[in-house]
């Protein structure tokens, strides 16, 4: 996967990148908004912590490489997580972070790429909003069933997926363009996914 494709470097403007962006890779992609004119990346560990999440994506590394690809503002939610990022300017990006909101949706409005951690609920909050997911896999679950579903939900071409480990290389290369819409975006038919890929259903 290549992250920059040539048309897309003549300019990061609206206009540019609504013209780069008109013809998909694939017949089927996408509706899918990806759009860096605003340049925001919301992330969210949803109701659980995920600190080596939080502290790897808040690292210098990978605030330099979120930069690098045209976003300038960065919004953590944390959760119950020990670890506290830092806020304020950092690589020229700004940086804040809350733990808890009693909606997150205007969160994932604005945002014009979302890191989640793999739960299901987190998930569908970002394809139902059809914005470019990138989910990060805890590794330190041992029923990971989070796995399961970001590799589906990734080779049906809905989201990308990585770890702590090799989030910044993910960010470097990824190609968000690439992503197709969930349809549809309802809770009944995303509770019958789940269950295809983990079957829940036949679990006591």
């Amino acid at each position: 996967m290549h992250m920059h494709h040539p048309e897309l470097q003549v300019s990061y403007n609206a206009t540019g990148l609504r013209q780069a962006y008109a013809i998909p890779r694939k017949p089927q992609a996408f509706a899918i908004q990806a759009n860096m004119a605003s340049g925001h990346v919301f992330a969210t560990v949803g109701t659980t912590k995920f600190d080596l999440f939080i502290s790897t994506l808040s690292c210098q590394k990978v605030l330099r490489a979120l930069r690098a690809r045209g976003y300038t503002t960065l919004t953590m939610q944390i959760g119950q997580g020990m670890f506290v990022p830092p806020s304020g300017l950092i690589c020229n990006m700004q940086v804040e972070y809350f733990r808890f909101k009693d909606s997150i949706a205007e969160d994932i409005q604005r945002a014009d790429l979302i890191i989640s951690h793999a739960g299901a609920g987190s998930c569908l909050e970002a394809l139902s909003a059809k914005k470019p997911l990138l989910v990060v896999i805890n590794e330190d679950l041992m029923n990971n069933h989070q796995l399961e579903l970001a590799q589906q939900l990734h080779e049906d071409g809905h989201v990308h997926y990585t770890t702590c480990t090799d989030l910044e290389h993910t960010l470097q290369h990824v190609d968000l363009h690439t992503l197709k819409p969930f349809p549809p975006a309802d809770p009944h038919n995303f509770t019958d996914f789940l269950d295809s890929i983990v079957g829940f259903k036949n679990q006591k």
